[in-house]
C-alpha cells in the first residue's frame, strides 16, 4: 500500500477549468432517470445495478395487474416472453435458443442434469477465475460421476493457453467464465471453444459480467450454453437469469432439472408423460418469476436504448480514466492494467476491503469488496466525475486507516 503523504500529495492535486469528457449520449438524462443519484455514486455495477425510474414504474405496472385484477395470466406470461426476447437479442441468439430460469445457478445445474457423466465422457475442465456457484454445480455433480480439472489462474489472469493442455478424451464440457468476477479480466471464449470443440467437449460460460456492458454475440463466440442474469449491468434485480443452448444441441438434451413449463404443453396439466418443448424452454422449470421478469424487461429495455456499441465505448473511457487514476494515486491493481483486456470492473489491493467499502458507502460511494479488493466497476450512467470523486475519498479514506 502507499505512504500516507503520497496519498495526500496526490489527492491536493486539481485541475480546474478542464472541460469534462462526455459520452455519445445524453447522459444528464440518464442519470435524472436512477433517484440512487440523489444520495450515492453507484460504482458497483459488478454487484448490483441501481433503479432506473423506469424499472420501479415496471414494478408498479406488476403491482397494478395483480391489483386490478388478480390475477392476469397472459399479459404476465407476454412479459416473461418479452424479457426473453430481449436477452435473445442482446446476445445474437434465436428466441427458441433462450431458457428462463432463477439464476445462473440453476442454468449450470440444469445444464449438468442433462449431460451423461457415467460415459467415457465424463470430465468437466473449469478454470479458478470461476464464481463460485459455477463451481460448486460441477463439483456436486461428482456424485453422478462428473470429475473437474482445473485451470489455474496466475496473478489473477487465466492462460487460455491452459486448456487445449488440459483437454483430452475424456473431457465432456468445458467451463469458462466470459469474465472474472475478481478483476474483470476477459477470456477469449472463441478460442477455447475452437480448442474444446476440437477436442469433442461442449462449452459453457458464465456471462453475467459482460452482458449488458458489452456486446456478446454466441453465434461468432461459437459457445454451446451462455448463462447470465439480470442483477448487474442489466439493470435488473435477482430472481431471474437466462440460459442459451445452441439449437443444434437441444433435440438430445433431457434436463433433470424440469419443471411443468419445460413440457411440450404446459397447459395440458398432463402427468405423463415428461415430453419436452422442442424449444430451449425445456429447460424453463417452475412457474416464472413475473415480477422479476417486468424489471429485467425496463432494464434490458434501458441498456438497448442506450445500445452496447455506445455503453462499450463509454466505459472503457471510464475504465481507462480509472486505472490512471488509481496509478497517479499510487494504488495497487489486481488483474489486468490494460482496459483493452478487461470488463470496466477494476479490483484495487485493499487488506481491509469490506471495511472501507462501508466507509465508503457512509461518503455516498458504492463500491463492492471480495475478499482483500475493493472492486469499482462503472456503468454507462456514470460520469468521469464519479471517478474521481471516488478515488479521492478512497484516498482519504485510506490516509484514515
Amino acid at each position: 500500500m502507499p505512504d500516507v503523504q503520497s496519498l495526500k500529495e496526490v489527492a491536493a492535486v486539481s485541475q480546474p477549468g478542464l472541460p469534462s469528457i462526455r459520452p455519445p449520449f445524453d447522459l444528464d438524462e440518464i442519470r435524472r432517470r436512477i433517484p440512487l443519484f440523489g444520495t450515492a455514486i453507484p460504482l458497483n455495477s459488478c454487484s448490483q445495478g441501481p433503479l432506473m425510474a423506469s424499472t420501479r414504474d415496471a414494478a408498479t405496472e406488476f403491482l397494478d395487474s395483480w391489483d386490478r385484477r388478480g390475477m392476469d395470466w397472459a399479459a404476465w406470461i407476454a412479459e416473461v416472453e418479452t424479457a426473453r426476447a430481449l436477452f435473445a437479442r442482446l446476445i445474437n441468439a434465436s428466441l427458441d435458443e433462450v431458457a428462463v430460469t432463477t439464476s445462473v445457478s440453476a442454468a449450470a445445474a440444469s445444464v449438468a442434469s442433462a449431460l451423461d457423466f457415467s460415459a467415457h465422457r465424463n470430465r468437466i475442465l473449469i478454470s479458478d477465475a470461476e464464481f463460485p456457484t459455477v463451481a460448486h454445480v460441477w463439483q456436486a455433480f461428482g456424485k453422478y460421476g462428473a470429475k473437474v480439472d482445473w485451470v489455474p489462474s496466475i496473478s489473477g489472469e487465466i492462460d487460455i493457453e491452459e486448456y487445449p493442455r488440459r483437454l483430452g478424451p475424456h473431457t465432456a464440457l468445458v467451463s469458462a467464465c466470459h469474465a472474472s468476477y475478481k478483476n474483470g479480466s476477459r477470456q477469449d471464449l472463441a478460442k477455447i471453444s475452437q480448442w474444446a470443440h476440437e477436442a469433442g467437449a461442449l462449452v459453457f460460460a458464465d456471462a453475467y459480467q459482460t452482458v449488458g456492458v458489452e456486446p456478446v454475440d454466441v453465434k461468432d463466440l461459437g459457445i454451446d450454453f451462455l448463462a447470465a442474469g439480470c442483477l448487474k449491468y442489466l439493470m435488473g434485480t435477482a430472481g431471474i437469469a437466462f440460459l442459451y443452448i445452441r439449437r443444434e444441441l437441444l433435440e438430445n438434451l433431457e434436463p433433470a432439472v424440469t419443471g411443468w413449463f419445460g413440457r411440450h404443453d404446459p397447459f395440458s396439466f398432463q402427468l405423463t408423460p415428461v415430453d419436452w418443448s422442442d424449444s430451449a424452454r425445456r429447460f424453463d422449470t417452475g412457474t416464472p418469476a413475473v415480477l422479476n421478469a417486468y424489471l429485467a424487461r425496463a432494464g434490458m429495455e434501458a441498456v438497448s436504448e442506450v445500445g452496447l456499441e455506445a455503453i462499450t465505448g463509454w466505459t472503457r473511457t471510464l475504465s481507462e480514466h480509472l486505472l490512471h487514476g488509481l496509478e497517479e494515486r499510487g494504488l495497487e491493481v489486481l488483474g489486468p492494467r490494460d482496459w483493452r483486456r478487461k470488463t470496466p470492473l477494476t479490483a484495487i489491493l485493499c487488506p481491509d476491503a469490506a471495511k472501507v467499502e462501508a466507509l465508503l458507502k457512509g461518503r455516498g460511494i458504492l463500491a463492492s469488496a471480495r475478499g482483500d479488493a475493493l472492486r469499482l466497476a462503472p456503468h454507462f450512467f456514470n460520469a468521469i466525475e464519479d471517478i474521481d470523486q471516488a478515488l479521492d475519498t478512497l484516498v482519504e479514506i485510506l490516509e484514515g486507516l
